[in-house]
């Protein structure tokens, strides 16, 4: 346990008032907890690479009834959000109570390592989860989690102890949005970059209902200095969403990428300095731009559920050409993505097309043209995982798929539903809604449900 949980309570809260980050003298060195050497580790949202794709190999193809091999479960709180692991160690960020909990443990055992909690007062307006929906993300010796309450905190990896914390809410003005705060942060150098998304103080007695009275104070996009907290720039006419910043180089500089409320922004990572804006969201009061753009070459990809569809850009310094869109009067759509992201495989797309669990299809589309090329409905909505030539696909009801990549048509593998959870239930070990990506690391693939984390081994060790 972290020498925080044994402070007084008083200084606890004194310090969570003033926003006061905790005294450090010295960081303790990181020592590698793996035995597994071949693979990667997966520190933030979506990867190392940021695009739901792992560069491992020699993944078992052949499952028995069961799934692949069962390495440890653990049960979770209250969340959404999958892990982050970096060198043994398995970061989970969910609630317990009124508290929300980082929890570091071995990522090869599932042995607990320590706990630190802050606490949290978020209620969901629609009926959903009063828990975090932003994965932790790992940097070197420092972890950092943003909670759905918009708590921003930097805390040490070997202990948990805290370094610094920002009050996103509380200093830029945000007026809660419909599901809290659910942007996972990308570390860009010494910079940790995060959708904020704040509004003049005039505003911030809006409520929900309002959204489409409130404006923006110029922070859709705020950088900090990853070690101190201190913010470097602020960026963006825009109110935050749900998507994670993208990060691609195009040419000879980098590019970031933000699907905010209202649409996408182009900017420099190093400078803060915005290369354009793309307006796009649907009419309606209640839609949210969920799904992380996707980077390929000098082209950047978005889609959204609840109206427009997709749009693919060709940027360059300073602004933007459109390659395509979805016809804005016809009701056909290449894609409509919900929450996850898709993939790009080869010049191909490949993600879950739909609002609600129904009418969801998952699809395959050309990059360059938008043309659907296969559809595959009846999977409720899903999440994919792309290594080694295949595709792991998370459902909602838990059920997980390997399907063979293939543009030409729907391949699946392999297909299990991970019975039973327990020893004397025949119920299914991943219960709805999984909603989260699955992640690899180190040939371990870990998935999640509703209330349990659950650790399968993808590829032997050797």
């Amino acid at each position: 346990m972290s020498q925080l949980n044994k402070l007084p309570a008083f200084w606890l809260l004194f310090a969570f008032a003033c926003g006061a980050p905790a005294a450090e003298t010295e960081t303790p060195a990181v020592r590698d907890l793996r035995t597994r050497t071949d693979g990667v580790d997966w520190p933030r949202f979506l990867g190392p690479t940021g695009d739901s794709k792992s560069p491992e190999r020699g993944i078992l193809t052949e499952w028995p009834a069961q799934g692949p091999r069962l390495v440890w479960e653990t049960r979770l709180g209250t969340s959404y959000a999958m892990p982050s692991i970096e060198r043994g160690r398995l970061f989970m960020f969910d609630r317990h109570g009124d508290q929300a909990r980082l929890t570091c443990l071995e990522s090869e055992t599932g042995r607990p390592l320590w706990n630190v909690d802050y606490p949290t007062n978020y209620e969901d307006h629609f009926g959903y989860n009063n828990g975090p929906r932003c994965c932790p993300v790992v940097d070197g010796d420092r972890v950092y989690t943003y909670g759905v309450e918009g708590m921003l905190l930097c805390r040490r990896v070997s202990d948990g102890r805290e370094v610094w914390r920002v009050d996103t809410m509380r200093q830029f003005g945000v007026v809660p949005n419909f599901f809290g705060v659910a942007s996972a942060p990308v570390v860009e150098d010494e910079l940790l970059i995060v959708c904020v998304g704040g509004s003049p103080a005039d505003m911030q007695g809006l409520s929900i209902r309002e959204l489409d009275q409130v404006e923006p104070n110029g922070t859709a996009i705020v950088a900090f200095d990853k070690r101190t907290g201190k913010v470097k720039y602020k960026l963006g006419e825009d109110l935050a969403s749900y998507t994670s910043p993208t990060f691609a180089t195009i040419g000879d500089r980098r590019w970031g990428f933000a699907f905010m409320r209202g649409g996408l922004i182009g900017f420099d990572p190093r400078t803060g300095e915005q290369d354009f804006y793309y307006p796009w969201r649907a009419r309606m009061l209640e839609s949210v731009n969920a799904s992380t753009p996707v980077a390929v070459g000098d082209e950047v990809f978005i889609s959204e559920t609840y109206g427009p569809g997709s749009s693919l850009l060709r940027v360059r310094p300073g602004n933007f050409d459109v390659v395509w869109s979805d016809p804005p009067r016809s009701r056909q759509r290449a894609m409509q993505m919900h929450w996850n992201t898709p993939i790009h495989v080869d010049g191909y797309l490949y993600g879950s097309s739909g609002r609600h669990s129904g009418s969801a299809e998952l699809r395959c589309i050309d990059w360059k043209t938008g043309e659907v090329k296969w559809r595959k409905p009846r999977l409720g909505r899903a999440s994919l995982l792309y290594v080694d030539g295949h595709f792991l696909c998370l459902s909602e009801d838990g059920i997980l798929r390997l399907l063979q990549v293939n543009p030409e048509k729907y391949e699946p593998i392999a297909v299990t539903t991970l019975n039973p959870g327990d020893a004397d239930s025949p119920r299914p070990r991943l219960q709805y809604p999984a909603w989260a990506a699955p992640i690899l690391s180190h040939g371990l693939l870990y998935v999640r449900g509703r209330e349990r984390l659950v650790c399968l081994e993808l590829i032997p060790a050797r």
